[in-house]
């Protein structure tokens, strides 16, 4: 998918890897980051995609599987969770 990705996604998957790294480092981060803007920028991104968008990517977005989505959009297929995608 990544080799066709539009700006948006783009941006998604940029923010997507800011909330990993930031995640990770959390244990010996301190103060501790907020990652509440982070959340919010990939909602806000994620409500700006097209409608032609994949519909694995959307589904992943929506229920807030970044991981997932994150893969997604790098290219590889995602792991199928338990609602069944």
């Amino acid at each position: 998918m990544n080799d066709r990705m539009n700006e948006i996604e783009e941006k998604i998957l940029g923010a997507l890897k800011e909330l990993e790294a930031a995640a990770k480092a959390m244990p010996a981060a301190n103060p501790k980051p907020n990652l509440l803007p982070l959340f919010a920028r990939i909602e806000e991104l994620a409500g700006q995609l097209p409608r032609t968008t994949d519909p694995e990517l959307l589904h992943f977005l929506q229920r807030k599987s970044y991981g997932k989505a994150r893969i997604r959009l790098e290219g590889a297929a995602a792991a199928r969770g338990s609602c069944g995608s």
